[in-house]
């Protein structure tokens, strides 16, 4: 039941925001997904969850908070990829698509999480997905451009194939994802070399 109401805030928030991107993103969609049995796997990032003071109106957010130990956290990548420092501060919780707790094959959705000094190099994939941070001062660079700070609610749109890359400060990054457009478990190709 607490997945359902994470599920119903999930759209609740996104239909508050009066985009013309996300209405787009998300029309035909049907919110009438099957309950997957996923069990809950968490991962060192979801820690950064407890640093993160939601304000007013962050139900969203709180209640991430609150379910995240119950929740399947996951990453799609490994120590040999980034590093060690990389992998203990970046995860992912699939809400909804192939492999989230509610079963999609048409979009994915959920949450990243990236902690505190977290360069998540240039990188690309055939879907097209919409970022919207729940936590103010991260940095976003699109199409190899300038690396520009992006607060919460702020919507990110990165159509399919084109670069993107984020960064963190001295502040953990929450951010709620839509994925559409191509396979829903695709690892991103990437531009260039890493340097933890």
């Amino acid at each position: 039941m607490e997945k359902r109401t994470l599920l119903t805030a999930f759209r609740d928030y996104l239909d508050s925001m009066n985009s013309a991107d996300v209405a787009d993103f998300l029309d035909g969609f049907d919110w009438d997904l099957q309950l997957r049995q996923l069990d809950p796997e968490t991962i060192p990032v979801v820690r950064q969850l407890q640093s993160i003071t939601a304000g007013p109106g962050d139900s969203l957010l709180e209640m991430l908070s609150q379910q995240a130990h119950g929740l399947h956290w996951g990453r799609t990548y490994g120590s040999a990829d980034f590093g060690e420092h990389f992998l203990r501060n970046y995860g992912w919780m699939e809400l909804f698509g192939s492999r989230g707790h509610f079963a999609s094959g048409d979009m994915a959705g959920g949450f990243l999480l990236l902690g505190p000094d977290i360069d998540y190099p240039d990188h690309h994939h055939i879907a097209e997905e919409i970022y919207v941070p729940l936590t103010d001062g991260s940095l976003w660079s699109r199409d190899r451009g300038a690396f520009a700070s992006r607060n919460a609610g702020e919507v990110i749109h990165h159509p399919s194939g084109i670069n993107h890359a984020m960064k963190t400060t001295d502040r953990p990054l929450v951010a709620l994802y839509l994925w559409r457009g191509g396979p829903l478990a695709e690892k991103p190709k990437f531009e260039g070399t890493h340097h933890e």
